[in-house]
């Protein structure tokens, strides 16, 4: 098994709590909008967020990956619903609630302070064409990891 650490190292660990899901097959943009769009809020304004997302009630902006992308009123700007990231994050939150209960830590006061995604392994993969070639189309899998605090 590899080891994975985080990447923030100076942390208040009393204060502080960690999540992350590795090598999930999501789009690696998509991940990096939904965790911008978190970062800030505590784990019940995230929770609700995603499932609103997920629902397909609110939408998340993008600020990077906006090229031919509709502008919407809703998000002043380009948006959209990344449902598949949604899901996978929710699933993230629900563990970081999870681990701040186990610290002892109140869920609700926590605030979500770093949220990430990082590109994980490539799975390489080809596809058979004409005159004996190969076009290779690969697989980015993704890592996100969330770090939430309580302020005080």
């Amino acid at each position: 098994m590899p080891n994975w650490g985080y990447s923030v190292k100076e942390l208040d660990e009393a204060r502080s709590v960690k999540a992350s899901l590795r090598e999930i097959d999501v789009s690696p943009k998509w991940s990096r909008e939904v965790c911008k769009a978190i970062v800030g809020l505590t784990i019940p304004e995230a929770k609700k967020l995603m499932e609103d997302v997920i629902a397909m009630k609110r939408m998340i902006p993008y600020r990077r990956y906006k090229k031919k992308r509709a502008h919407h009123a809703q998000t002043r700007g380009p948006g959209g619903y990344p449902v598949k990231v949604a899901r996978y994050m929710l699933k993230l939150l629900e563990s970081l609630e999870a681990n701040a209960d186990f610290k002892g830590l109140d869920a609700d006061e926590v605030v979500i302070t770093h949220a990430v995604a990082h590109k994980g392994r490539k799975i390489r993969k080809y596809i058979e064409r004409a005159f004996g070639r190969a076009t290779p189309y690969d697989k980015q899998l993704v890592h996100i990891e969330v770090i939430g605090e309580v302020k005080s």
